[in-house]
């Protein structure tokens, strides 16, 4: 069974956890690196204050009592404009409906708020991340993101209008 649950900045362990989990396994991505969030950079305030976002959403993917997968929704400063960020769903939870959950969730949440678009950057090489965006109704815009670190590749953007 899948549940979803937000997170509060008490939360951090968990974050953290999957978080450290997305940068090992998936590195290919993210735009951020392991390196980055390892020694200096994994301190407690540092990953509450990820959590501690102004108006951000941030949500796991509970399968059978254990976190499989998380998201972030956080806004833009476009009107009306929330982004999906630090969407993972670990190997054990893909292909049975976590990130169909996290997304879901994310769309409420902007609802929620009051948003009538959800943003968001993929690679075009994660084809797994583009098969379950477009399942759930995002398109691509043909606008480019942040380049990766590989200095590369860079992300493309998709859209989805919450409009009824």
């Amino acid at each position: 069974m899948i549940e979803t649950r937000a997170l509060t900045e008490g939360d951090w362990k968990v974050w953290r956890e999957l978080r450290l989990a997305a940068l090992t396994e998936a590195p290919y991505a993210f735009g951020s690196q392991l390196a980055d969030w390892q020694g200096d950079g994994d301190r407690e305030e540092r990953w509450r204050g990820r959590l501690a976002i102004p108006g951000s959403y941030n949500v796991v993917a509970m399968l059978d009592g254990q976190p499989v997968g998380m998201a972030s929704g956080v806004p833009t400063d476009q009107d009306g404009v929330v982004e999906l960020i630090s969407m993972y769903v670990a190997p054990v939870g893909r292909g049975r409906g976590v990130g169909d959950h996290l997304l879901h969730a994310v769309e409420q949440w902007a609802r929620q708020v009051g948003a009538g678009t959800v943003r968001l950057t993929v690679v075009e090489d994660n084809k797994n991340a583009w098969a379950l965006y477009q399942r759930n109704g995002f398109q691509a815009t043909g606008e480019l993101g942040d380049l990766m670190p590989d200095g590369v590749r860079r992300e493309h953007v998709m859209v989805k209008s919450l409009a009824p």
